[in-house]
């Protein structure tokens, strides 16, 4: 089945691509403070991005199982993309008033809040939230939108992202392998445990987190920014969300139709509109 002879999926994974090759959120705080987010970042005190690095892990952690839990499982149900916007943005400004400290006290409400509108929009693409493979799909989002080297590109952008899961399994894999090798064929029928799902979730986060604690220190930045600053943390709150809930929707629109045309002739058509937009741009 070819994804080109069923125009309604073909235009939804075009709309995928755009948004998963747009512009990262960390160009957009550099177009909001109007000059490159490096140079706020390395004003920040020598400490700052050390305790943020440290917050983010945990908060991701506990971020994940709220925001997923909060949500009543009906996949298929619209989006509340507004209202998530807006609850950002509200615990933002409170953030954002009273600096450091307060913003690392807020980071838990924020990236929930954040998670929050990543599992709605999973959800609405009609995902369960409960499987495991959806909270591991949620947590990728947060890979999405870091500097790197070819910050434009989709391999390294959208796919590179993915690939965080890919490693942590194939670790896990490789692990159970060896203890299925030890205790002999009969009894491996159940490895994949719950404490073993966590070892892979685990290692999860911590590789999005490092990604995650990049995006995070450039907003911190941005905030002591004094034109920035001036408008509270509400602004980059709501850029964020905003962000984040583009990336899912790109996100879970590609593995919808994953599983519907397999994901090696997605990820072709996926790379081959992604270079059509590069050249038009």
């Amino acid at each position: 089945m070819d994804i080109r002879d069923h125009p309604e999926d073909h235009a939804a994974l075009k709309k995928a691509v755009a948004l998963l090759t747009a512009p990262s959120v960390t160009a957009r705080l550099s177009n909001l403070i109007g000059s490159p987010i490096e140079g706020a970042v390395k004003r920040l005190p020598a400490a700052a991005s050390e305790r943020i690095n440290d917050a983010v892990e945990t908060a991701l952690g506990k971020a994940v199982d709220a925001a997923l839990w909060s949500l009543d499982n009906q996949p298929h149900t619209a989006a509340s993309t507004r209202r998530h916007k807006l609850y950002a943005a509200a615990s933002g400004a409170v953030g954002g008033a009273f600096g450091l400290t307060s913003l690392l006290a807020e980071l838990p409400v924020s990236t929930t809040l954040m998670m929050r509108a990543v599992a709605d929009v999973a959800r609405a693409e009609g995902f369960d939230l409960t499987d495991l493979d959806t909270k591991a799909a949620c947590l990728e989002v947060f890979a999405m939108g870091g500097p790197s080297d070819q910050d434009d590109a989709a391999e390294t952008g959208y796919y590179m992202a993915r690939g965080f899961a890919t490693q942590a399994m194939n670790q896990l894999s490789r692990e159970l392998a060896e203890i299925a090798a030890r205790q002999g064929a009969g009894q491996t029928a159940n490895l994949m445990t719950s404490s073993q799902a966590g070892k892979w979730m685990a290692r999860l986060l911590e590789r999005v987190a490092e990604r995650f604690g990049v995006v995070i220190t450039n907003k911190v930045a941005a905030q002591a920014v004094p034109i920035i600053g001036a408008a509270t943390g509400a602004t980059l709150n709501a850029l964020f969300t905003d962000f984040y809930q583009d990336m899912a929707l790109g996100h879970f629109t590609v593995k919808r139709l994953e599983a519907s045309y397999g994901a090696e002739a997605i990820r072709a058509e996926f790379e081959k509109q992604a270079a059509r937009q590069q050249h038009r741009g």
